[in-house]
């Protein structure tokens, strides 16, 4: 049976990302980024997929931990006759001079695994097997003369070194055996083709000069966090791992480095999120910037130029991170994926829906991002500031009156979403303010963005009350409870002291929450299997219960919400009611944004009404 979701947890060096379960297997990785064919892929097919193992003698039991400050995951293994560590990191260095725009790591494309005996003796080995091209390509390795393993399968290749001492090769898996006494050490390098530029290690301490390295990379990076309140461990962990899911050669952001991965068991909600979508990566942009990260920010406004030279006028929902589209769904049927729940996809769907709340989410990150540079952008985005707010308030307002297929993304007819109504709001109020700060924009056009905001926002009051259920719906005329009508209230759209606010968070409480957790809605959407609960949504409700003014409240359901993540503090899509047990993609960009705002928006909320 495959290894519970939360048994993961990824290294990475913001080219791809490699899932590592507790027992030290490396049982995911897409090479050589994080939308490449995967070439371990245990994680979603037990037989067919590939994987790095690591096998002890007689282990008696396991730690884990990630070194402070760092995406460095150590691995204590405690067996019958010694103690040993496993230090797993892609490399990643910082280089003499960070440039204005671009990395500001040097990534070599390896993943080093560093074992060290720290007590008695252990004894065991590394097996290493890719199955290319998501197990569609089989390959067989060749042993090189310097005693490395080659892997060729077209375009993907690996390279397989033991430092020191060589590997075997055992048919389609490549071996290396260790014997280490106290003191002693090895380490497995697994190169994804070497461009020339960097050179791979060649003995144990080389490999350990790298892990220095990264481990000053990822320290110096953590330092620049400003926020230092009550729930730093969290936040500081949750936005490492936001900058994993980074593509630095292009700025752009993805929502999780899986796929395929269930949100219901059974079911078939299995989707591929090694994309950038619009929403998720604005809203972590606006996580980067309140924590001080203003240069992860400026990066993603620089995929934005890459991936939309309109300017807005034809802004899309999600991009491929190279700032083209998505690759087109199919599904992969060799494989049965993770415990058996198919089927397994690749590409987005979802990429040709309209989702017109996205002009709101962008423009909510924007105006973030300027105030925290005081209006004073790099002069590539400043150069098309006044055409970028206009193209994207006129795109507002003509969307304004249209259906769409709202936030969930579901497989039915569109709908006039509450929602989205509350996010074209969102759009043209913060257009309209911006607009004055920046200048070189009519003011005419202003005030009719700022009409067409106040008109929306009477209708969407109107429309979106439903008096029989006494709740603010998920579309207009509709019965559905939605959680996604809290989220309006964290950016102004809906005041969060209004009776019918009030009456919809009590009916939400009813029909959608169980317990600290809540369900997105209980609806037909298109799909099969019942979905677990969006932990997003139960973070949502954190930050309107502070906004209420139930600032106890809220925190105790926040700090229950934050041990309710893996023993690493990390989070997937969903978690199942019943078990608890995480659901969806892992680790989920957009559950670690919500958990950053609402850490900061509840102390902030706690320390104004102290004062």
């Amino acid at each position: 049976m495959s290894r519970p979701i939360a048994d993961y947890a990824p290294i990475g060096d913001t080219h791809s990302n490699a899932l590592i379960a507790r027992d030290g297997s490396i049982d995911w990785l897409c090479w050589p980024r994080h939308d490449s064919p995967a070439l371990f892929l245990r994680l979603l097919d037990e037989e067919k997929g590939g994987a790095c193992t690591v096998a002890f003698e007689r282990v008696i039991g396991t730690a884990r931990r990630y070194l402070p400050g760092t995406n460095i995951l150590e691995t204590v293994f405690t067996t019958a006759t010694g103690r040993a560590v496993l230090t797993d990191f892609m490399p990643l260095s910082r280089p003499e001079e960070i440039p204005p725009e671009g990395p500001d790591g040097i990534a070599e494309g390896r993943v080093i695994r560093v074992l060290r005996c720290e007590e008695g003796r252990v004894s065991g080995r590394f097996l290493v097997r890719p199955t290319f091209d998501y197990a569609r390509r089989p390959c067989a390795p060749a042993m090189e003369a310097d005693g490395t393993a080659l892997y060729e399968a077209g375009e993907q290749c690996m390279r397989v070194a033991a430092l020191p001492g060589g590997v075997s090769v055992e048919g389609e898996a490549v071996s290396a055996g260790f014997a280490l006494g106290r003191g002693e050490g090895m380490a497995l390098v697994l190169s994804g083709g070497e461009d020339g530029r960097t050179v791979p290690p060649a003995s144990l301490e080389e490999a350990e000069e790298r892990l220095a390295a990264t481990r000053h990379y990822w320290e110096r990076w953590s330092a620049c966090c400003t926020y230092q309140g009550g729930y730093r461990d969290a936040v500081l962990r949750s936005v490492l791992l936001l900058k994993l899911l980074t593509y630095s050669p292009t700025g752009a952001i993805i929502a999780a480095p899986t796929l395929g991965l269930p949100e219901a068991v059974p079911g078939n909600r299995n989707f591929d999120y090694r994309y950038a979508w619009l929403r998720d990566a604005s809203f972590t942009v606006t996580s980067f910037v309140m924590l001080g990260y203003v240069r992860e920010a400026a990066e993603y406004l620089r995929f934005l130029r890459l991936a939309d030279p309109s300017h807005g006028k034809n802004l899309k929902l999600m991009y491929a991170i190279d700032g083209g589209a998505p690759e087109e769904e199919a599904v992969l049927e060799h494989l049965s994926g993770w415990r058996g729940v198919a089927p397994v996809r690749i590409g987005n769907g979802a990429a040709d829906q309209d989702q017109h709340d996205i002009y709101g989410e962008h423009l909510l990150a924007l105006e973030t991002f300027l105030e925290a540079v005081d209006y004073d952008p790099p002069q590539k985005t400043n150069d098309h500031l006044p055409e970028g707010l206009t193209n994207l308030a006129t795109r507002a307002m003509e969307v304004r009156h249209a259906e769409d297929h709202g936030i969930w993304e579901p497989r039915t007819p569109k709908r006039q979403m509450f929602h989205t109504k509350a996010l074209i709001w969102v759009a043209l109020d913060r257009a309209a303010r911006m607009a004055r700060r920046v200048g070189r924009i009519e003011e005419g056009l202003i005030r009719a963005w700022e009409r067409a905001a106040e008109e929306v926002r009477a209708e969407y009051h109107e429309l979106g009350w439903n008096p029989a259920r006494g709740a603010f719906t998920q579309s207009y005329g509709s019965d559905l409870l939605d959680a996604a009508v809290l989220r309006p209230v964290l950016f102004g759209a809906i005041d969060p002291h209004d009776p019918r606010l009030a009456s919809t968070y009590d009916a939400i409480t009813r029909e959608l929450e169980v317990g600290d957790l809540v369900y997105r809605y209980r609806a037909p959407d298109g799909m099969e299997g019942e979905e677990a609960t969006f932990t997003a949504c139960a973070f949502w409700r954190v930050g309107c219960l502070a906004l209420a003014g139930r600032t106890e409240e809220a925190r105790l359901i926040f700090e229950r919400l934050l041990a309710r993540g893996n023993d690493l503090g990390l989070f997937a899509e969903e978690i199942d009611a019943a078990t608890g047990e995480q659901r969806g993609n892992f680790p989920q960009g957009f559950t670690h944004m919500a958990l950053i705002n609402h850490a900061l928006r509840l102390e902030r909320e706690q320390r104004r009404r102290a004062a």
